[in-house]
């Protein structure tokens, strides 16, 4: 069964069970693109705005209290999950994202008007654009959505993850912080360095990056709304903007602010590219982990073999007993989602064409994505690989003991030419470096124990 349903273009049919009006309709006819769907936290973040403007309105005298009560009554539905079936429409449409704003309009009109008893749709008593969309355009309500969305995913998700995770690799390098081990540059052997000490330089990363993602949180907390359809504010009553701000950090709990300058806000995505960029450099740091510790795990009888990741499951369904590092193969595949989800958004953020950006669903869909995969990404390698982890202790003494960087801490004493003669002899006639020292009668044995001792190498002269 359907109903018809009205816009300015005319007539159309729309099933009856739908709360959306003609112009969701006409959306899903026209944009039939892809399984990707407006993200429901951008659904969500339109039905806050919504309501707020709903009260902020009838405050300001603009908009009668039934009628607010009624949207408010609908949008607060829309919040609690009851009618996820109803926006349906896909990220490749306007690049206003004027679809997905009118879905949530309709949407909520439709269930208002059935609250009042008119029957479900409609515009009576409660018009879509008069007043769910009153003193509102989708061009700042759309960005304002955008920011309220991705805001809401860094602190209830990312935030807390990379926080998860920076702790586990700090538990990690302090638990380890005495163990000894051969240093890498090059993928060669180099000088020594405790296993707490390598750990260290990724809790050191993931801090820089927790900590540009709370000072980007910042920018991204500063709303468009109030800018209307070109940022001057056009058919929106004075105070609008702050009221907005205000109001929608009442409901949310976050501290939004109004963007001071709203041209910017509607035709730029600065603070949003900023921000994926933040999401760039994490996912570079989680590449290295992922890429450091299966380097490490290596083997087990051929490779590294220095480090014991859990066995999650079988690795292969023709070698029996094969495990893999599957967890970091799963964190250095989301980390190029996450870079090319960059890509994509730097290129949509360049393309404002005079005084709006239209490329913002694209925007918003990649950034919402990189967040989710970053958050899960976190939280899954530090469950399900560094919980388990454990150094071979054995092995990396041994990997220690067989290195011929150790005979850097010659240097001081006997000079780099002498030192590098060592080295060679030991590496062509499978000497220790102690006996090849001796042989060449470079060092005196009882010296060369004084002076090559690993544990006096971790650090500046005089540092033990």
């Amino acid at each position: 069964m359907n109903r018809i349903e009205s816009d300015t273009l005319g007539d159309m049919e729309v099933p009856e069970e739908a709360y959306w009006g003609a112009q969701t309709q006409r959306s899903l006819g026209n944009f039939a693109i892809g399984q990707q769907l407006m993200p429901r936290a951008v659904i969500q973040a339109l039905a806050l705005i919504k309501k707020a403007a709903a009260r902020v309105n009838c405050r300001l005298g603009q908009l009668p209290q039934p009628i607010a009560q009624l949207i408010e009554q609908a949008a607060d539905e829309v919040l609690a999950g009851q009618h996820e079936q109803q926006f349906p429409l896909s990220v490749w449409q306007t690049g206003s994202g004027t679809q997905s704003n009118m879905n949530v309009n309709e949407v909520i009109a439709g269930r208002a008007n059935e609250l009042a008893g008119t029957g479900r749709g409609g515009k009576t008593p409660v018009h879509p654009n008069d007043h769910v969309n009153l003193a509102q355009s989708s061009n700042d309500s759309f960005p304002t959505a955008m920011h309220i969305a991705t805001a809401r995913a860094v602190e209830d998700s990312l935030l807390p993850a990379l926080g998860n995770l920076r702790r586990g690799l700090e538990q990690l390098a302090e638990q380890h912080a005495g163990l000894i081990k051969i240093g890498r540059t090059h993928l060669m052997d180099a000088t020594p360095i405790t296993f707490g000490q390598e750990l260290s330089a990724f809790v050191a990363q993931l801090q820089y990056s927790e900590e540009a993602l709370q000072q980007m949180q910042q920018a991204v907390l500063q709303l468009a709304q109030g800018g209307t359809a070109v940022g001057t504010g056009l058919n929106a009553p004075a105070g609008f903007a702050a009221a907005m701000a205000a109001e929608i950090s009442e409901l949310s709990g976050m501290a939004f602010t109004s963007a001071p300058n709203k041209f910017a806000a509607l035709a730029g995505h600065e603070s949003l590219v900023l921000l994926s960029g933040v999401l760039k450099t994490l996912a570079c740091t989680l590449m290295k982990l992922a890429n450091d510790l299966r380097l490490l795990a290596s083997g087990p009888r051929a490779g590294f073999a220095e480090v014991r990741l859990p066995a999650n499951e079988p690795g292969s369904s023709i070698m029996p007993g094969k495990v893999n590092p599957t967890q970091c193969e799963a964190l250095s595949m989301l980390a190029c989602q996450v870079l090319g989800n960059d890509m994509t958004i730097s290129i949509a953020a360049s393309q404002g064409h005079l005084q709006l950006n239209v490329f913002k669903p694209v925007i918003i869909f990649n950034l919402l994505q990189s967040i989710e995969l970053l958050a899960d990404g976190c939280n899954n390698f530090q469950q399900h690989c560094l919980a388990g982890l454990q150094p071979d202790i054995s092995r990396m003494s041994d990997n220690l003991q067989r290195s011929l960087m150790l005979v850097t801490a010659l240097t001081p004493h006997i000079g780099y030419d002498q030192a590098a003669q060592i080295a060679k002899t030991a590496y062509s006639e499978n000497l220790t470096l102690r006996e090849a020292a001796s042989g060449l009668g470079l060092v005196k044995p009882e010296d060369f124990d004084q002076w090559v001792n690993a544990a006096r190498m971790l650090g500046p002269a005089g540092h033990h």
